[in-house]
């Protein structure tokens, strides 16, 4: 299989409120819309892939998959999205992994966990040398 792109596909029971989500609190910049101008399908950029977010679901909690993100500063996102309104289920903090993580969750109950790469990690190393 030679796969040329990929997205992530999430149907949410509010789609116009998950795309508000994701838009509004993430800060997700906009890849492309399609669709009716009334309830448009969003694809938003999420690093090197795509996050889509169309059509409906049936609006059960947990039902979609779980998103990871790697910032920069975890304890910073914190701070913003806290103060804009989301869910946090999980503060900062140090795995025994050594990467920094907190948990969140969309409108719907998707589970996303937000990474930070501490400078010394192994994951921050290039293996080829």
């Amino acid at each position: 299989m030679d796969v040329l792109s990929s997205r992530i596909l999430l149907r949410s029971g509010d789609p116009a409120r998950t795309r508000r989500f994701y838009r509004d609190v993430l800060g997700l910049a906009v890849y492309r819309e399609f669709g009716p101008a009334d309830s448009p399908g969003v694809v938003f950029f999420l690093g090197p892939g795509f996050l889509e977010v169309s059509g409906h679901g049936d609006g059960g909690a947990g039902a979609s998959p779980m998103l990871w993100l790697q910032v920069r500063d975890v304890r910073a996102e914190h701070e913003r999205l806290a103060a804009a309104g989301a869910r946090v289920t999980r503060e900062p903090r140090e795995e025994p992994w050594g990467l920094v993580e907190m948990w969140i969750e969309d409108p719907d109950g998707v589970k996303i966990v937000i990474v930070e790469v501490p400078a010394g990690h192994p994951l921050r190393r290039d293996p080829r040398s």
